[in-house]
């Protein structure tokens, strides 16, 4: 057993400069549990294709913990940020108090996947009986970074609920926020889903698939190798047509696309839908352990219900068929409930430097978790399962 004190934390300015076995053996180490988007090729694909760098307000500033023989022992994504875009963790208003207040906010620290409101493991260590010290190393040293640097600030978002709470006691302040996951009770087809749902809910959702594809609509799976640069170009047009209507800039590129492509095949899946000949919308998944994630959708033609379809329940029916016991349907949207996706928690950590600012945010983050519960529960209430017999 290595000791945790005898350890190096350094900064690496490019993925590339750790060794891909040695960070997924950090990220990944059990393939049941496997997350694609803390895998040494997701990320390196945002590098590669430039949607994190130079000018993008993502400097990668990556954690790398060596010990004393020189093995990466633990890594955490980390970069340098400029704004607050592209998070899903929404500190704008911080941001604005500290500025009020004649403070600089920016930059920031900050431990994430870029674009990626995924839940998972930001400070990733190799098992062992020195993992959780590990893990209190990492987190130490993202401070220590944000001190001599003059950063305002360390964020950890979408990381895991004992990763969160074991960071009291450096000083990381917890919050919570609230997403939409499906779960897996079993069930054979999605009928046997649906059985579960009171009965006008349940007709709802047939009258949804039914208008989904009235137009004509034919919808394709698509998954590895069959995966073409067509596929991409296409399912590229829809996501910059998405992101132009509902943030301004996409934050992805059409390289990402190909390189995920070539990197990350088998863990891709392309729902796509065709009308005459054409595809006119699509939504890219991806697979990891026993769970299906949803990520990116858009269409170049509107057709009522088609977003449910080819988002939703089309998750839902690969999930069923495959064994996944979960599908998890990225950021926000409450409409995603009278899908059979119900509210869970997500959580993040924050250390601020400005002892004042501290405190603020300590008060708000308090009466926000109070409120993220009670919403959950009202909500899980206001789900569509029978709770009777009908």
């Amino acid at each position: 057993m290595s000791d945790p004190l005898a350890t190096v934390v350094k900064l690496c300015t490019a993925i590339g400069e750790i060794d891909a076995a040695q960070w997924d053996a950090c990220a990944n180490p059990d393939a049941g549990r496997y997350n694609p988007f803390v895998g040494h090729a997701f990320l390196k694909a945002l590098e590669d294709a430039k949607c994190v760098g130079d000018g993008t307000g993502w400097l990668p500033r990556h954690l790398v913990l060596e010990d004393d023989r020189g093995r990466v022992c633990g890594v955490a994504p980390c970069y340098i940020k400029t704004h607050s875009q592209g998070e899903y963790v929404f500190d704008h208003a911080w941001a604005d108090a500290s500025h009020q207040a004649g403070l600089r906010y920016y930059p920031k620290l900050q431990i994430a996947v870029p674009f990626t409101p995924v839940p998972g493991p930001r400070l990733l260590v190799r098992p062992g009986a020195d993992a959780k010290a590990n893990e209190q190393v990492l987190a130490a040293a993202a401070i220590e970074v944000a001190k001599q640097n003059g950063l305002s600030s360390v964020h950890l978002t979408f990381l895991d609920q004992s990763a969160q709470q074991s960071l009291a006691g450096l000083g990381y302040l917890a919050r919570t926020g609230q997403q939409f996951h499906w779960q897996n009770a079993g069930y054979r087809t999605f009928e046997d889903f649906l059985a579960t749902f009171a009965s006008r809910k349940r007709k709802s959702v047939r009258k949804e698939r039914a208008e989904a594809i009235a137009p004509g609509i034919a919808i394709e799976h698509i998954t590895g190798a069959a995966i073409t640069e067509a596929h991409w170009d296409a399912f590229h047009d829809f996501y910059v047509d998405t992101g132009n209507r509902k943030w301004g800039r996409p934050y992805l590129n059409r390289a990402f696309f190909s390189l995920l492509g070539q990197t990350m095949p088998e863990r891709c899946l392309l729902v796509m839908a065709k009308r005459e000949g054409r595809y006119i919308a699509g939504a890219l998944n991806m697979t990891g352990g026993d769970c299906l994630y949803g990520r990116y959708w858009g269409a170049i033609e509107q057709h009522p219900s088609l977003h449910f379809e080819v988002c939703y329940y089309q998750a839902i029916d690969y999930a069923i068929a495959h064994g996944l016991a979960r599908v998890e349907a990225g950021a926000q949207g409450e409409h995603k409930l009278a899908r059979g996706y119900l509210p869970v928690e997500t959580y993040s950590a924050h250390w601020l430097a400005e002892p004042g600012l501290h405190r603020a945010v300590e008060k708000f983050l308090k009466r926000e978790r109070t409120m993220v519960a009670e919403s959950n529960d009202a909500l899980t209430e206001m789900g569509p399962y029978r709770k009777e017999a009908d």
